[in-house]
């Protein structure tokens, strides 16, 4: 299965990193001291979120339209793609 989520990325104030968010998976947050990392950072922490929510049998949430956001002076919304595959048990 593949999700696509908006992820808003904003600039560390005090050094190269970036700090993301996704407005729709509840407390889904990332660093990263750099774009490239906090990138890394977001899609792990997706996956992270979406197979915990798989596994608990809830529901996953629409996607939020990227232009219905509204961002902080500095921030870019990216779109993070996540991937989980689902393989049958093997008991």
């Amino acid at each position: 299965m593949t999700f696509t989520y908006p992820a808003v990325f904003t600039p560390h104030k005090d050094d190269n990193g970036y700090h993301a968010y996704f407005p729709d998976l509840e407390c889904c947050e990332a660093d990263g001291p750099d774009l490239e990392d906090a990138l890394e950072n977001a899609r792990e922490a997706a996956y992270n979120w979406l197979w915990l929510e798989y596994e608990e049998g809830g529901d996953f949430p629409a996607q939020t339209h990227s232009e219905d956001m509204e961002l902080e002076e500095g921030s870019f919304v990216r779109n993070i793609m996540v991937r989980i595959k689902l393989l049958p048990d093997c008991d």
